[in-house]
């Protein structure tokens, strides 16, 4: 074992106290002085062309400052993956056509809320309701009615990877399955809605900016692109994010209006979205039907997977080619698959537009390969843990995609939590609606997903009084990312924990750093401020070897206090060798590091390339009871183990891992936005059930630790990987408790019932 001071130990977390008082600021929670509110105008038709827009009689209205329309944009459309520029397909403020009920049309910036609100109700617009598909099996129909111009018979986006020679797979496989899977669309409910800020400084040309945002550098650049500006002229300021899950990381109308309404005025304005805008006009998770054919040999060994996609990304692209193109690596990431097929249709279709949400696209796929996966076992009379570990990765493969695995636990985390979960004991001998079953995950930790880089920056300062200040731009929306700094800093520079101070700065003065998302952060910041840390500790150990006449490579520094190595007694304390570097020599000791993984970008060419510097794996194993005269499905313990790399602080780690299961739960048994004809029938919490704290299962988690060669101290991103074996465990569970598989989410008592009356 290690003999580290900070790394792996459960220190409570940094920002603990300011979050539980409520002393950590919000967008919503700022006022400036001269403040307007800002207000949307939306669209009530899924699909239709906008004749006129009459601001005439709001911009009269006593209170109204600003009634703006798409004709008062740069006309730039927004988009989020540069190497597609065919989809950057979003005004955001529509010009020409709205393409789902909630689409922005105009926006109002007024004095206060109930002026904003009459004013959005003195406009008038004028529509042509055009023809609407919402299902993405029926958009890709001929005749059906087309959404995007450039996208003929609504195909967003084409992906297709063959990896090996499927006739030769299949003939070799002994049994060869079919099925087909679907996943309904899901909202990220986060308890703060989207809320900005912006404040235009006419003086200068620049504009400030608080907004929940996960990704603020990237932002800052969808908004000067759509602005039409350098990005010099925008400044992300760094706030509390309250919840994200993946959902807060593109440029929404909130933030874009609120900017344009600012600019119009030169005054600040707020703009705050109510929960059904929330609901209905932010990213939601991608609804997708999965085709999979999957052959094997007699004694489990995969032979060829063949899967169709139809991913519903609704009214604009988005995220959606990217999450289509993970989708395919993740699917087959976790199990060796010789010959593999993936034919991805990112489609457009009238309901809101799908974005990234906690697993990026695997919580979909696994899913249905878990299922899958299980059925086959069945077939050929194996225990799910065993073909499972019969195809499992280890270090050293590569994927179909070309992702290589430097680490992997996968085995591991399958056979502890069978162990664990008493699995032998448990597996089709409880009876009486009782189950268990089990399903697999493997991740990302970071990813060269919408650039050919995956950068992080970070500066560092060793002040006066000792303190180590690490300057750093990153979003933390629940995560704990500053108590991960922290412990890494801590260890890196041989101070304790208490003498570390994260500041999560603004675009201006921290630098470029990617967001918090694909479980990146701890790695991938972790590792440039690391590489901060060092330069500054170079400069100091220069210094001080002087003064201590030795090399600067025989000192250590420990405790406090640096020292040689050879003579531990020759030494001087932390803070009285940068007193001695800034009030001696002169020098205030600065770092700075830069961190891109070294991987190949893929460039995606032939959909094929290593875009991450490490893989997260996991497993879990599901207990369900299920009451046959309901078919009401009761979860009642996870056992779940997850490939961390190294734990920085185990604490944390379980956390997340213990709500992830949670997140699974509510994706897996309530969660659905029920449409009809592109209207959302429950944009609320009232009506859109999700999990509470008298559902949530006996959860119990298990670290695996593997040591990975590229992360900080051997970490591993772990945020979302361990929201994914829940799916395929419980959807297991399920048919082992009483013989049915639900093919759809989420698995609603009536689906159950239903299955069950046809059993019979």
């Amino acid at each position: 074992m290690d003999n580290y001071s900070s790394i792996g130990k459960r220190l409570p977390r940094v920002d603990g106290a300011a979050k539980a008082t409520g002393r950590a600021l919000y967008a919503g929670d700022i006022t400036l002085p001269h403040m307007l509110h800002g207000g949307i105008l939306r669209s009530p038709y899924p699909h239709a062309k906008i004749l006129t827009i009459d601001t005439t009689r709001a911009a009269r209205l006593p209170g109204v400052k600003a009634v703006l329309t798409g004709k008062d944009t740069a006309g730039k459309k927004s988009g989020v993956v540069p190497y597609i520029p065919s989809i950057y397909d979003d005004f955001i403020l529509q010009r020409e056509k709205v393409r789902y009920v909630g689409d922005a049309v105009a926006c109002v910036a007024a004095v206060d809320e109930d002026t904003v609100q009459e004013a959005l109700s003195l406009i008038k617009v004028e529509y042509e309701p055009l023809p609407a598909v919402f299902d993405p099996e029926k958009a890709y129909e001929p005749g059906a009615p087309q959404i995007h111009s450039h996208a003929e018979r609504n195909l967003c986006f084409p992906m297709l990877l063959v990896h090996g020679d499927m006739d030769v797979g299949f003939k070799a496989s002994d049994y060869i399955r079919e099925d087909r899977f679907e996943v309904a669309k899901k909202q990220h409910c986060f308890i703060e809605n989207y809320s900005s800020l912006t404040r235009y400084d006419a003086a200068s040309g620049g504009l400030t900016v608080w907004t929940a945002t996960q990704n603020p550098f990237l932002v800052r650049g969808y908004l000067a692109h759509m602005l039409d500006w350098p990005e010099s002229r925008v400044t992300l300021m760094n706030i509390s994010v309250g919840g994200s899950f993946g959902g807060k990381g593109m440029l929404n109308s909130d933030l874009f209006c609120s900017a344009l309404l600012s600019i119009r005025t030169e005054r600040p304005v707020r703009l705050v979205y109510t929960r059904e805008e929330s609901f209905l006009c932010g990213v939601q998770k991608h609804p997708m039907v999965f085709y999979i054919k999957v052959g094997a040999k007699k004694d489990g060994k995969i032979q060829a997977v063949d899967v169709t996609v139809f991913s519903n990304t609704g009214a604009y692209a988005g995220y959606g080619p990217s999450i289509t193109l993970c989708t395919c690596g993740f699917l087959s990431l976790t199990y060796r698959m010789p010959n593999y097929r993936f034919d991805g249709k990112t489609m457009y279709t009238n309901i809101p537009s799908g974005g990234p949400h906690r697993g990026f696209g695997n919580q979909q796929s696994r899913f249905a390969f878990e299922q899958v996966l299980d059925m086959l076992a069945e077939d050929l009379s194996m225990d799910p843990v065993d073909i499972r570990l019969k195809n499992a990765v280890v270090e050293g493969d590569i994927t179909p995609d070309g992702w290589k695995i430097t680490s992997c636990g996968l085995s591991e985390s399958l056979e502890r939590v069978r162990e664990r979960s008493g699995w032998k004991e448990k597996r089709g001998k409880l009876g009486n609606g009782h189950g268990v079953g089990v399903g697999c995950t493997g991740y990302i930790v970071g990813g060269r997903v919408f650039y050919n880089y995956d950068c992080a920056g970070a500066f560092v300062k060793f002040e006066d009084d000792g303190k180590v200040s690490l300057i750093v731009s990153s979003a933390d929306s629940g995560q704990g990312i500053e108590t991960t700094l922290t412990q890494i800093a801590a260890e890196e520079v041989g101070v304790s924990p208490e003498e570390i101070r994260i500041l999560l700065s603004d675009t201006d003065t921290a630098p470029r750093n990617m967001g918090a998302y694909a479980s990146r952060t701890t790695l991938c910041l972790g590792n440039a401020c690391r590489i901060a840390l060092k330069d500054a500790k170079e400069q100091l150990f220069n210094i001080v070897a002087e003064k201590l006449e030795v090399h600067p490579d025989a000192l250590e520094v420990k405790d406090g206090r640096i020292y040689v190595k050879a003579c531990p007694e020759k030494g001087l304390g932390f803070k009285e060798a940068v007193s001695f570097a800034k009030n001696e020599k002169g020098q205030h000791i600065l770092g700075k590091g830069y961190y891109d993984p070294p991987s190949e970008f893929p460039g995606y060419e032939d959909g094929k390339g290593n875009i991450s510097p490490a893989y997260s794996f996991g497993a879990g194993v599901a207990e369900v009871r299920v009451d046959t005269e309901t078919g009401s499905v009761e979860f009642l313990k996870e056992t779940q183990a997850q490939d961390v790399g190294r734990a920085i602080n185990p604490m944390q780690c379980e956390g997340q891992m213990e709500g992830a299961v949670i997140g699974a739960m509510g994706q897996l048994l309530y969660e659905e936005i029920v449409f009809e004809e592109g209207k959302a029938l429950n944009p609320s919490f009232q009506d859109y059930k999700i999990p509470t704290a008298m559902d949530i299962p006996e959860t119990e988690v298990i670290l695996v630790e593997t040591n990975d060669p590229e992360g900080p101290f051997g970490a591993k991103g772990m945020s979302e990987s361990p929201e994914i074996p829940p799916i395929g465990a419980v959807a297991n569970a399920l048919y082992d408790a009483v013989g049915v598989r639900i093919k759809s989410l989420p698995i609603t008592p009536e689906k159950v019932l239903r299955a069950l009356k046809k059993e019979k």
